[in-house]
């Protein structure tokens, strides 16, 4: 919980011809919700609404109507910043007025010991001859053609074009056919034991084949059972790996290269860009680390929450653009809401540690956007997404968030020199 320091209680009142107005609101809406004998729906008269279904009936509907006018009140009386969605209560309520309580979280204090000369050093990048072969024999791999097998059995690594049906105690299951299916022998992609046994078959052979399911199968009645497989292996293809002639460099489509010379220097390029990111990314992990074993702040728990259902809400759009939902997640990882929360907790704590160290060292050096820098930067943000202005900052949240995006961004560039 935040300190006393940051922990702020305004006490608002509505009343007279704002609550009024608000009441009336409330009737308009709930009276269409109810069905009085004699009347239509929708136009029971007030008086009779009231003494049927009481004052009380309207009271909450209207507070809904005040809230947004007695936020603004409270945040212009109080003067006070919140960092965290304030919680409401309702103190007390009649057909006088509503009395309404906001709790404020404000900014803890932040001291930081050290932020200069912290000693921390960027990693060089190097691009090993490993790591370039490695991409050329992936790129072949890529790039390989098929060819079918006239003679001979499947092997590892070749493709099995393959009929099969599950079966589960004699009885076929759910989602275990399919026809023509092409098969990697060796990929993994089906169940343990699955591929190894079709490994020596011939085109054309049928075979049953047993396996068992993982205990952490996502089908529940499938999990850790024994079943049976029937196969056939309509046709065996073989991957013929591609040379580095002038044929595959056409393929390629790769500007200027035209040479194995050329090939490894436009990977070791890449791979090197590649690097930079990240090498410059953990860089700048390492420095805030640094600075944050210098800083000293009591972090209100209701910020690290906050940011928690963040990133919860942030992963399952993710997962959901791999295709899985988070039921499905949970069942593969043996876990729960409650678990992955627990997970994004430090992750979540450091992320508000950092930013408000980050704003503490621009308050420090004076670092300030002014508005023709944001209004520059949404300009340029803008282009590059190939968006419209407007539609830019209303995704981005407004040129207040461009703003300090940017001042946090300039904060970090500050650390780099101030620490080389």
């Amino acid at each position: 919980m935040a300190n006393k320091e940051n922990k702020h209680e305004v006490t608002i009142k509505i009343e007279g011809d704002s609550w009024k107005q608000a009441l009336d609101k409330a009737f308009t809406e709930e009276v269409k919700k109810v069905n009085v004998d004699g009347f239509r729906k929708g136009k029971v008269p007030r008086d009779i609404f009231e003494k049927r279904f009481g004052k009380e009936r309207l009271y909450f509907p209207a507070v809904d109507y005040v809230i947004e006018d007695a936020y603004v009140k409270a945040l212009n009386e109080s003067k006070l910043v919140p960092v965290v969605q304030p919680k409401l209560n309702i103190k007390s309520v009649n057909e006088d007025g509503v009395e309404l309580t906001f709790e404020f979280i404000t900014k803890p204090e932040v001291k930081i010991k050290k932020y200069k000369g912290l000693g921390v050093k960027k990693e060089e990048v190097v691009v090993s001859k490993e790591e370039i072969d490695h991409e050329i024999h992936h790129l072949l791999e890529q790039y390989s053609e098929l060819k079918t097998k006239e003679d001979g059995t499947v092997e590892n690594g070749n493709i099995a074009i393959i009929d099969f049906e599950g079966f589960k105690d004699g009885v076929a299951f759910e989602g275990g056919k399919g026809e023509n299916y092409e098969l990697e022998i060796g990929s993994g992609s089906f169940i343990p034991g699955f591929e190894e046994q079709l490994i020596g078959m011939h085109q054309g052979e049928e075979k049953e084949i047993e396996v068992t399911f993982p205990e952490e199968y996502p089908v529940s009645e499938l999990k850790g059972a024994k079943a049976t497989f029937k196969v056939k292996v309509n046709e065996i293809k073989e991957k013929i790996e591609r040379e580095l002639d002038d044929e595959l460099f056409e393929d390629l489509g790769m500007e200027g290269v035209n040479s194995k010379e050329s090939l490894e220097k436009e990977i070791e390029e890449h791979l090197k860009a590649h690097k930079e990111v990240d090498t410059e990314n953990e860089y700048v992990d390492k420095l805030l680390e640094a600075v944050g074993k210098n800083t000293e702040v009591d972090i209100p728990e209701e910020m690290v929450d906050e940011e928690v259902d963040r990133l919860f809400h942030r992963f399952e759009e993710q997962i959901k653009m791999q295709g899985l939902s988070l039921d499905l997640y949970y069942q593969f990882t043996k876990s729960n809401e409650k678990d992955l929360k627990s997970h994004l907790e430090k992750e979540a704590y450091n992320h508000v540690l950092y930013r408000l160290m980050l704003e503490e060292i621009a308050t420090l050096e004076k670092i300030e956007i002014t508005p023709e820098d944001a209004n520059k930067e949404a300009d340029s943000l803008a282009e590059k997404y190939k968006m419209e202005k407007e539609e830019f900052l209303k995704a981005f949240g407004g040129v207040e968030m461009i703003s300090y995006d940017l001042q946090m961004r300039k904060v970090i560039e500050l650390l780099k020199e101030l620490n080389k």
